[in-house]
This record gives structure tokens, C-alpha cells and sequence, in this order.
């Protein structure tokens, strides 16, 4: 309601959840930062029956969750879960505070069930005909199963009614005036892109091009925000505790405050999966295009939620920084090395691994135009050297893998991600002054590649006598192209403390080490 008003922009969110739900982890970290944010249209309905799968909650739980949400500042009321009227005037009362609110309802689990009410029997599976029988005389329910009372129908369909008004009201305010404004509040709901978007990315990529800078995926990860956030006002970034490593705030950007909520940065703090979470719900709200900031090997705590993303078809975007071994001194506890198979393996997700600023920038647009599948951006600590310095107007990124040195027929194709292209361009030169042609293919979505036909994968592999794959990470996800013969120069331990050089050195990822790999299978 900050940019386009509280007559377009004026409900509440509501969350109903469970006694399992308050033991979650997640509970305290989005609890902690939405009270410490007072997002005072946030109502929580807490259904307090004291029952889980295996047994009462005193078996596992003794937290005392009004003091609890006290502490984090929230607007806390008990009431009985049964009182339809209690509940009505809870939510009255939770409107007018100045924070979020907690409505702690107690109820009885299978109210109203002689044999299970209160037991943990009542928390699933089937009551069985005499059980339902004996619930129907308790409440002294005499309908037939499916047979509704025409005055109960009659009260839903008024609440129905009630609604239809509110909504046709809010559309009437929405649609009296055509302005810019409203245009702008359309397009972002729906989920469309500016007009002017394709150009900024054109313009980008031929700066790029022109003075191609020696910079970490993740510095020019930066670059491209610079240039695309002005033009895209509903971006809201964020970070976890790390903005000062993953870069992902811009110029143009403010913090989201809770005396000021006009930012459209959110400092998450060590929140990694509320991160994820809270993204997830600003993109099924719409309207805004929710993208983080994060080691990846914190991708481990928001992994739940990017599931959930996958699986809801929703477009969030994860900047994941500090991608491989190239992290360095802080050692294998921060050295993903299983990330990038395991996120692949993952169904509807694009993870993309670009190897230099011209690659970034194609990964981020194709990030932000796929509105059903959210994005991981695998991105290095280290500096990376700029292979592409020719200026391409088409996104070369878009089908996944291209082939970005050497001939059509070769002996040997190479493919490589990411830090790692730069030292399969090494090897192919190598090669080729030993009279041993080599293909370079450029793989910064292996999701995007295995989705193509079989025509262009074919045209990029090629018939070569050898293939290598390279990559500082498990050789899992490239045994489909590496068929039964070909090598794998990567990760098959955890990493080590030590220079990022020296670690590459160590592991046998090096340009040496891809010759070799060729020329065995020669």
C-alpha cells in the first residue's frame, strides 16, 4: 500500500497452523522477524488441541507460546477455538493493532467423537462408521450424510455474497481510472515484464562486451542488478546476514524497515529458510519478484522452501554465492560440493551456473522470464576471466549449453560450467598444439540443455572420440553425456582449508588434468 495506496492495496494475510508448526524451526525465524518488522497485517490463527501423530504435545513440548510470541513482539489473544463469535471479535481485535497478532484457539481435536476426542487417534485416519455415528448424535446431527440444512446454506451463501461485494468493490477502485498507475499495478500482478526490459538486458550485454570486466560471477551478478533494478520496480531483494558477500543490494535500494516500509531490500538476518519462505509468499501474492542472497552451501536450510517453489511453480530467484571449492580458507563446513547435483536432480528448477559477466547477465534474464520455474544462480567467490568479449544479441545461455570454442567435428568436445569454462578453453588450446582438435561447450544450465530436442543436443555434442566433463562439484548429473567411456575431472571428496589456486590444484581440477582425461580415451 506504500506505492499504489490503500484502495488498491488494503487486505490482511492470515496463516492457520498447528502445534507441529509452532515446533518447526522456521516458526522462530519468521516469528522473530515479523514481529521485530511489525507487519501488523499478518494474523496468525494457532489451533491449540495439544495433539500430535504420536501422543499429547506435554510428550514432546512445554513452551508456553503466548509468552513466546510476546517476547517477539507480536499482539497475542486467547480465546475458546469453538466460538465462532470469540473468533470473529479476535480478528477485529488483531485489525486494529500495530502488530501482527497471534489468536491462540483451543480446541479439542475430534470434538464431539466420544471414543477419540482429545487423543491423539482423533489427529488422522479414518473414525469408522460407529465413531462418525456416535459424533452425529453428540452434536445432535440428524441430516443424512451430504444433506445441508437449507439455513446453513443459506448463512454460507450470504458470507459468499459478502465477498462477491468486496471483491467487485476493490475492482471498481481498481478500474475507475485508467492512469499509469493502474497500468503498472496490472502489469506487475501480472507477473509481465517491462517493455523496455529485452533493451536493457541488449544494452548490458554490449557494455559487457566492450570492456569485458575480470570480476567474480557474483560482482557481476551485482552489475547486472545495477542495470535491470531501476526498471524493475517490483523486485525485492534481500539477503541472509551476507550482503556484503553476495551483493545483491543495489544503489537504488532502500532497507525494508518497520518504521519504513517503502525499501525493497529485506536484511533477513541468519533467517535462511524463513528467506525462501517469505519469498514464496510475496510471489504467490504477486506482484512482487522476490529474489534472495546466500552462500550456497546455506541452500541446505532453504531447501524445503525452493522445493515448494518448484513443485507450487512459482518465480523466485536465488543468488547463491561462494558456489565450489573456490571459497577457499573457510574450508570443506563452506565448500559446496554435492549443491549443484542435488538441486538438479530436483524437478522444475533452473540452476544456473554462468562462467563469466556476459553469461550472468543472459542467466538473470532468463531467470526473471520464466514465470513457472524458480532459479538458482551459482555464482563464485573468485575472480573469473572474461571469455566472452564479443557482442551477442541473442541469448546464447537460453537452450542451456553452446559451443563457445572449436569446431563441429573434433576428436575430443569438453563440457565445463561456470569457473570451470576458463580452464577447458586452457586444455582445448593445449590440444590444439598438439594437433588434438577440441570442442568447448559452455553448460550454464544442464537443466535447460537435457530439456532440448534431440537435433540441437546432438549439433553440440557432436561424434568425438573423447568427452570430458569438468566441474568443481560430483560428477552425477553429466553421466548422461559422458555416456561409458567418457571422464569426469570434478569433486569426489569434501573439500579443504586452503587457497582457493591450491584447492583446485589439490582436487586435480586443472587444465593438465583435462588434457590427460582426453587423451586417455585417444
Amino acid at each position: 500500500s506504500t506505492e499504489f495506496g490503500k484502495q488498491l492495496v488494503d487486505h490482511f494475510t492470515y496463516a492457520l497452523i498447528g502445534d507441529g508448526c509452532l515446533m518447526e524451526g522456521i516458526s522462530h525465524e519468521a516469528a522473530s522477524l515479523a514481529g521485530h518488522l511489525k507487519l501488523n497485517k499478518l494474523i496468525v490463527l494457532w489451533d491449540d488441541n495439544d495433539i500430535t501423530i504420536d501422543g499429547h504435545v506435554t510428550l514432546v513440548d512445554s513452551t508456553d507460546q503466548i509468552a513466546r510470541f510476546n517476547a517477539y513482539g507480536w499482539h497475542t489473544i486467547s480465546i475458546d477455538g469453538h466460538d465462532a463469535k470469540a473468533i470473529a471479535e479476535a480478528i477485529r481485535e488483531a485489525k486494529a493493532s500495530d502488530k501482527p497478532s497471534f489468536i491462540a484457539c483451543k480446541t479439542t481435536a475430534g470434538f464431539g467423537a466420544p471414543h477419540k476426542a482429545g487423543k491423539p487417534a482423533a489427529h488422522g485416519g479414518p473414525y469408522g462408521s460407529d465413531e462418525a455415528q456416535a459424533v452425529r448424535k453428540s452434536l445432535g446431527w440428524t441430516n443424512e450424510p451430504y444433506d445441508i440444512p437449507e439455513e446453513i446454506m443459506d448463512d454460507w451463501r450470504l458470507a459468499g455474497l459478502r465477498s462477491t461485494k468486496k471483491r467487485v468493490d476493490w475492482e471498481s477502485r481498481r478500474d475507475a481510472r485508467d492512469t499509469e498507475e493502474t497500468r503498472e499495478f496490472n502489469r506487475r500482478m501480472a507477473a509481465e515484464l517491462p517493455n523496455n526490459l529485452d533493451q536493457v538486458f541488449e544494452d548490458l550485454k554490449q557494455s559487457l562486451a566492450e570492456e569485458p570486466p575480470k570480476v567474480a560471477t557474483r560482482k557481476a551478478s551485482q552489475i547486472v542488478l545495477e542495470a535491470i533494478n531501476p526498471h524493475l520496480p517490483e523486485t525485492m531483494g534481500g539477503s541472509a546476514d551476507l550482503q556484503g558477500s553476495n551483493l545483491t543490494k543495489t544503489t537504488n535500494m532502500q532497507d525494508f524497515l518497520a518504521q519504513d516500509y517503502a525499501g525493497r531490500f529485506v536484511n533477513y538476518g541468519v533467517r535462511e529458510h524463513a528467506m525462501a519462505a517469505m519469498m514464496n509468499g510475496m510471489a504467490l501474492h504477486g506482484g512482487i519478484l522476490p529474489y534472495s542472497g546466500g552462500f550456497f552451501i546455506f541452500s541446505d536450510y532453504c531447501r524445503p522452501s525452493i522445493r515448494l517453489a518448484a513443485l507450487m511453480q512459482i518465480r523466485v530467484v536465488h543468488v547463491m554465492t561462494h558456489d565450489s571449492i573456490g571459497v577457499g580458507e573457510d574450508g570443506p563446513t563452506h565448500q559446496p560440493v554435492e549443491h549443484l547435483a542435488s538441486f538438479r536432480a530436483m524437478p522444475n528448477i533452473n540452476v544456473f551456473r554462468p562462467a563469466d559477466a556476459s553469461e550472468t547477465a543472459e542467466c538473470w534474464q532468463l531467470a526473471l522470464q520464466n514465470k513457472t520455474t524458480p532459479s538458482i544462480l551459482s555464482l563464485t567467490r573468485q575472480g573469473t576471466s572474461p571469455l566472452r568479449t564479443e557482442f551477442e544479441k541473442e541469448n546464447l545461455c537460453a537452450r542451456g549449453a553452446y559451443c563457445i570454442f572449436g569446431e563441429n567435428e573434433a576428436d575430443a568436445v569438453i563440457f565445463a560450467s561456470g569457473s570451470e569454462v576458463a580452464l577447458a578453453l586452457e586444455a582445448a588450446k593445449i590440444l590444439q598444439g598438439e594437433d588434438i582438435s577440441a570442442r568447448v561447450i559452455s553448460v550454464p544450465c544442464l537443466d535447460l540443455f537435457s530439456q532440448q530436442d534431440d537435433e540441437y543436443r546432438n549439433r553440440i555434442i557432436g561424434t568425438p572420440k573423447a568427452r570430458v566433463a569438468v566441474e568443481a562439484g560430483v560428477q552425477m548429473p553429466w553421466d548422461h553425456l559422458l555416456g561409458d567411456t567418457g571422464k569426469f575431472v570434478g569433486m569426489d571428496s569434501f573439500g579443504a582449508s586452503a587457497p582457493a589456486a591450491d584447492l583446485y590444484a589439490h582436487f586435480g581440477i586443472t587444465a593438465e588434468a583435462i588434457v590427460a582425461s582426453v587423451k586417455s580415451q585417444l
